[in-house]
């Protein structure tokens, strides 16, 4: 009869946190661009004969990542109002390589006091430089292969810019939220937020070219909203 019990218990404890899991709703959408797209241009990395021999292939920048059906990838979305409460800062730490000689993500979220795990997977020296308006700053040198370094933000910020003193092409940009309610568009222009409470919110998408825009999204308990956000050409 115990073991019964205790496995009744189990699986009601199971169904609870199902039940918990599906009651978030979501807010799914795409990025477009309202124009031509634009050719990337070519990085030029010459200047650092490692960087040059890690890419045979040319590499393009990252700013302007638009395919041919005008899907923008890069995207950073958010919530940026119409949340309550506090939330848990994620345990894992999110992730910045610098691969290639190239940032890997272009565009990340983490929340404040998250680790921010830092890799130099080169062999060749980097600098990572980041340049928060709301946190201290930090500037370290990363000369070893496969080294890494961790760091947190102390506060809120959309975006924060980080750089490379060594190669000057090199530059990421990272979202500080007090929330884990975030996504970065793919290349197909699309981004999901998930586990959000109903409510009415403002969402925010942020290009660092083409500016930012909002949309009001309201989103039933367990349900998908629709948040789709077109940019224009800048100017």
């Amino acid at each position: 009869m115990k073991a019964l019990q205790t496995a009744t218990l189990s699986f009601v404890m199971i169904a609870v946190a199902a039940t918990q899991a599906l009651a978030g709703g979501s807010i799914t959408g795409k990025v477009l661009f309202d124009g031509e797209p634009p050719n990337r241009r070519q990085v030029k990395m010459d200047a650092d004969p490692a960087c040059a021999q890690a890419n045979p292939e040319p590499r393009l920048g990252e700013v302007m990542v638009i395919s041919a059906n005008k899907e923008i990838a890069n995207t950073f979305v958010y919530i940026k109002d119409g949340l309550s409460g506090e939330f848990d800062v994620p345990a894992e730490a999110a992730q910045l390589d610098q691969n290639g000689c190239m940032y890997s993500p272009h565009v990340l979220g983490v929340m404040v006091g998250q680790t921010l795990e830092i890799k130099n997977s080169d062999a060749t020296l980097h600098n990572v430089h980041s340049l928060p308006k709301n946190s201290k700053q930090f500037n370290n040198a990363m000369p070893l292969k496969d080294s890494t370094i961790k760091k947190k933000f102390t506060s809120e910020e959309v975006m924060v810019r980080m750089k490379c003193d060594v190669h000057p092409w090199m530059s990421a940009y990272i979202g500080v939220l007090s929330h884990p309610f975030h996504a970065v568009s793919s290349e197909d222009g699309t981004f999901t937020i998930e586990g959000l409470p109903a409510g009415t919110y403002t969402v925010a998408a942020w290009h660092e070219r083409l500016g930012t825009q909002e949309a009001s999204v309201t989103v039933a308990d367990g349900a998908a909203a629709t948040a789709d956000f077109t940019f224009a050409p800048s100017k």
